[in-house]
């Protein structure tokens, strides 16, 4: 039994990351469960330098004290456990482009995504020959409007319909939907711990578990940092980053004592370790709104 962080090598970490990464370290390690790091590097167009921001990920997690059980597991290097899942799985051709899935479909989730209204569900061979002439498929499971309930530590029971996502993008890339649960399965994870902006996505993310064999996790999604205007934090916000606010004379250890003030686990200025925080940590506790952080320079 694992849980996991599962940063993308796109930007240093800031704050909001490191805090959900302590609160997800907390909750595995107080149930009795290893803790795993796994690099979510499949997008190379946007990460050419993973690798270097990999790095400095992993050292700013162990700057603020967390450990890690057995290797790292880095995406790009199983497209092909990806493939063998998608050809387990009922699929069909789409080429629907993003303004027709935004204008064809209902409002957006939390996270941004928008539930797939079905287009190319039934389409004839002829009509995709003919689509094939000028679009690239992208590749659909058929979920046929399966509801997916799940329950989360905090925010209790969710349902959700299940729309037909994406598997493999009409890039060829392979979907994040697809390969956080291969990977999740993999790597024998059972307790997910995230942001709650992605709390939307559990439903269909579960439902894809199930179908590929497996059992879906528990989930645990923890409120987001957000700036002042109550926008998800971002580098924008100042000195959000380790390398940001060492510079600004705020070390590793001061940073975490501020994140676990901020999940009522310390007093201001108390110093502490994620091990001193660990016999205080009560799950049922943790604060059920945003931490604000006030921008800095």
């Amino acid at each position: 039994m694992s849980g996991r962080f599962a940063p993308s090598p796109t930007s240093a970490l800031h704050v909001g990351n490191l805090r959900t990464a302590l609160v997800a370290w907390l909750l595995a390690r107080s149930t009795g469960r290893d803790f795993r790091l796994r690099i979510e590097d499949l997008d190379v167009t946007r990460v050419a330098a993973a690798p270097d921001v990999a790095a400095q990920q992993v050292a700013d997690l162990l700057a603020i004290g967390l450990d890690f059980d057995g290797e790292v597991l880095w995406q790009s290097a199983r497209l092909d456990a990806y493939a063998e899942a998608v050809r387990g799985l009922e699929t069909y051709e789409c080429f629907c482009t993003r303004r027709e899935i935004a204008e064809a479909a209902s409002a957006p989730h939390g996270d941004g995504y928008r539930p797939y209204p079905g287009t190319c569900r039934n389409l004839s061979a002829a009509a995709r020959d003919e689509l094939r002439r000028t679009r690239q498929p992208a590749l659909r499971v058929r979920a046929d409007g399966a509801t997916s309930p799940v329950t989360d530590l905090w925010a209790g029971s969710v349902s959700g319909v299940v729309d037909d996502f994406v598997l493999v993008r009409n890039d060829g890339a392979f979907a994040y939907n697809l390969a956080v649960v291969v990977d999740d399965l993999a790597m024998d994870v059972d307790q997910v711990c995230r942001g709650d902006d992605l709390l939307s996505s559990a439903p269909r993310q579960a439902w894809l578990a199930s179908r590929l064999g497996g059992t879906p996790p528990v989930y645990a999604h923890v409120p987001l940092v957000v700036n002042t205007s109550g926008q998800r934090l971002a580098k924008r916000d100042g000195a959000v980053t380790l390398a940001d606010l060492a510079a600004a004379g705020v070390s590793p250890g001061q940073v975490l004592s501020r994140i676990a003030v901020s999940l009522d686990l310390a007093e201001p200025g108390e110093p502490v370790t994620p091990a001193r925080l660990l016999p205080r940590f009560d799950p049922t506790n943790l604060p059920r709104y945003p931490w604000v952080v006030q921008q800095t320079s």
